[in-house]
């Protein structure tokens, strides 16, 4: 008897062991940094990526929880804002464009980071390359070929008399995006004007010296910099009456006439799934960047008719969203 008294007590024991530290166990709660833009295009893309997380059994407050930051259209306090994020002990840190991910870089080379919508993620070192970004980084890239030569073709079809167009650059537009608009430029019979603004104090200079060229219409090429100060750049083109194509829909949102470019919003819906996959132990340096695969043309019909085009139904057939106030 005192044996088998012996086993049952050893075999309740064991039993209970694991049941009680089940009990005590309080479920990890997720802490996610999140940097982006300010604005009604900060906001949409935020919800966008929050989506993405409720979709994967997310619920903040319960399993998650996300510290937001904007940096209100002041690049300057992005160290600031990423210091206090890793400061926070976050698990992961969600950055937007370039300039959010290279803040985000500087600050920590051990903390996950996961951009949503870097333009060239090699060329601006924040990955060694697309298949294997090494290091702490990884993330979905606008990065799109023959993308300039497609807003280009939608330009041409705007305003099918132009002879000049002028493309915008800044220091991080990248070569391949220039030579790409210089083939398309000579397959649709246009000569192009390159302008460069290094920053929005030299944006006055830059529409002026488009004036002075006469050119005839305007490509923006697709980086942070100008995203961040899109209302300005909506507002000369506007000024200087120069129908222009924009790389995201958020230049028509707020009054461009036309873009055509990669889905934001659909870019930060699927790196929710990269930010689970890093929650679960997976590493950042051996998640592929992740290229878009939803693009869309959109056009504000209400531009047009200030700057006194009439647009043919077949782009606006093609148009994903035709913006008619």
């Amino acid at each position: 008897m005192d044996r088998r008294r012996f086993l049952l007590t050893s075999m309740a024991g064991a039993l209970a062991g694991p049941l009680a530290a089940e009990a005590q166990q309080v479920p990890k709660v997720a802490r996610i940094g999140y940097l982006r833009t300010s604005g009604d295009a900060g906001a949409r893309l935020r919800e966008a990526f929050r989506k993405g997380l409720r979709d994967l059994g997310y619920v903040e407050g319960r399993n998650v929880v996300i510290e937001y930051r904007v940096d209100e259209g002041k690049r300057e306090r992005l160290p600031a804002l990423v210091t206090e994020l890793v400061a926070l002990k976050v698990d992961v840190i969600v950055t937007g464009g370039t300039l959010h991910t290279l803040a985000a870089k500087q600050a920590t080379t051990t903390l996950p980071i996961v951009f949503t919508s870097v333009g060239d993620p090699v060329g601006s070192g924040l990955v060694t390359s697309l298949a294997r970004p090494g290091g702490n980084i990884t993330g979905m890239s606008t990065l799109a070929q023959k993308l300039v030569g497609k807003c280009l073709e939608q330009l041409k079809q705007a305003v099918p008399g132009v002879s000049r167009v002028a493309v915008l650059r800044d220091e991080h537009s990248g070569r391949d995006n220039l030579e790409e608009a210089e083939g398309a430029a000579r397959a649709l019979g246009v000569q192009l004007q390159v302008v460069e603004a290094r920053g929005p104090a030299e944006f006055d200079r830059a529409f002026s010296d488009m004036t002075r060229a006469r050119a005839g219409a305007l490509t923006v090429l697709p980086t942070a910099m100008f995203f961040i100060e899109r209302g300005r750049l909506v507002d000369l083109a506007a000024k200087n009456r120069l129908p222009t194509v924009f790389p995201y829909r958020e230049f028509v949102d707020i009054g461009g006439l036309m873009a055509y470019g990669p889905d934001l919003a659909d870019l930060s819906r699927r790196a929710a799934t990269y930010v689970d996959k890093i929650l679960k132990g997976a590493k950042p340096g051996d998640l592929p960047v992740e290229l878009p695969t939803k693009f869309e043309l959109v056009i504000n019909l209400k531009t047009a008719k200030a700057l006194g085009l009439t647009l043919p139904p077949s782009l606006l057939a093609r148009a994903d969203q035709v913006i008619d106030p």
